[in-house]
């Protein structure tokens, strides 16, 4: 089983994070399954819908190259999800996702959820998320730190920016479980493999969920689904794959021209 991870960043701005990533990952990975590390250069470091946008697309184009490259899974490890509905389209293998798949398992584990992001700015991009989902009633509010994606990548090897990662989460976090918030979900694989280091973090009773080894195991269950039993996504309608020429036009005209 061959899955290509898209990350939003990329060795040469983030290494501590891509270091960890690497081994945090493989080692949740099944023995069979292969996966290849992909960023993005510029990464995604700030955060507004206009970066969002302009790396959504090139993970678009790469989920095409993917499926072109006899890739069995495609697993985009962003919690926005940005391009993740036009990426399934384009794709003929399964495409899977950070912030879907971390929304929809955390349903299993409380009736009330909780998202804690990195920056204000990123909190109505997640409630159009939670809205497109249809988790309104599951999901009950987001709230926000005050970190851009590039500030808090230097956790990693920053110590006291690490502290400071963990104090403002749950400083977000408590309000959110008094109000009635039964799982919390750090919005991010940056914030994610940070509190992994943290063995079993509970903040006021209420689990902190990784949703990395859940996206991998969704992506890894996907692909044996399809290769066992035909399962596929559906292309009527909602992800109907356009015709090669329409692909091959959008990976050929990166600049929208």
């Amino acid at each position: 089983m061959r899955i290509w991870y898209q990350s939003f960043a990329d060795n040469e701005s983030a290494p501590g994070y891509w270091k960890s990533l690497q081994k945090f990952i493989e080692n949740f990975a099944g023995p069979e399954t292969e996966i290849t590390f992909k960023g993005i250069s510029p990464p995604d470091l700030y955060a507004h819908a206009v970066s969002e946008w302009r790396c959504g697309r090139e993970a678009i184009a790469n989920a095409i190259v993917a499926s072109d490259e006899n890739y069995d899974g495609y697993l985009m490890g962003h919690f926005q999800d940005s391009g993740l509905y036009e990426a399934r389209a384009a794709a003929s293998i399964p495409v899977v996702s950070l912030g879907e798949s971390s929304m929809l398992y955390a349903c299993q584990y409380g009736q009330r959820i909780g998202i804690i992001t990195m920056n204000p700015r990123f909190i109505p991009y997640h409630k159009h998320q939670i809205r497109k989902y249809g988790l309104e009633d599951r999901v009950r509010d987001v709230h926000a730190m005050q970190f851009d994606p590039g500030q808090i990548l230097a956790a990693f090897d920053d110590a006291n920016r690490f502290d400071e990662v963990v104090e403002q989460f749950e400083a977000q976090a408590k309000p959110l479980v008094a109000a009635g918030v039964d799982v919390l979900i750090p919005a991010g694989g940056i914030p994610m493999l940070l509190l992994s280091k943290i063995s079993n973090l509970k903040i006021a009773g209420a689990p902190v969920l990784n949703g990395l080894p859940i996206a991998l195991r969704m992506c890894e269950m996907a692909v044996e689904m399809r290769q066992k039993f035909g399962l596929e996504v559906s292309r009527t309608p909602e992800f109907v794959r356009p015709p090669r020429e329409v692909l091959d036009e959008f990976l050929n005209n990166p600049a929208g021209l």
